[in-house]
């Protein structure tokens, strides 16, 4: 078992409030005021041990830092790739992609993770 840390449940009750999906430096900055000495560190092995334990996800951006969700069920997220924005996408999860893989692949499939990019709401009429 984990022990309890007021530092872990204060950068996952932040997450909780949060739909941006920061990375840990956000979340580091935001929790300043409640822990002052707080290291970037800290909030890194935080992250990752919340994560670890499904209380969040961790997601891995291509050529950018990881981001944070506090929503741990599983669902979709967009990337815009002029803004660099990250969303959750109201969309059900397509648990039939498991099967459809599981078809071509000889271990055990589980769980998939998706992240959809283009443009966003917003880069996307300032190009129109």
């Amino acid at each position: 078992m984990i022990k309890r840390s007021r530092q872990r449940e204060a950068i996952r009750q932040c997450l909780m409030g949060r739909y941006d999906h920061p990375t840990a430096e956000t979340v580091c900055m935001s929790i300043k005021d409640e822990f002052p000495n707080i290291s970037l560190g800290t909030v890194y092995r935080n992250l990752s041990l919340l994560s670890d334990m499904g209380e969040i996800q961790k997601i891995t951006v291509s050529g950018g830092p990881d981001r944070f969700d506090g929503n741990p069920a599983p669902h979709y997220h967009f990337t815009c790739r002029k803004c660099g924005c990250m969303m959750d996408l109201d969309m059900a999860p397509q648990e039939q992609l498991n099967k459809l893989a599981a078809e071509h692949f000889a271990g055990e499939i589980d769980s998939h993770s998706i992240l959809f990019s283009g443009l966003c709401p917003g880069c996307k009429q300032q190009t129109s």
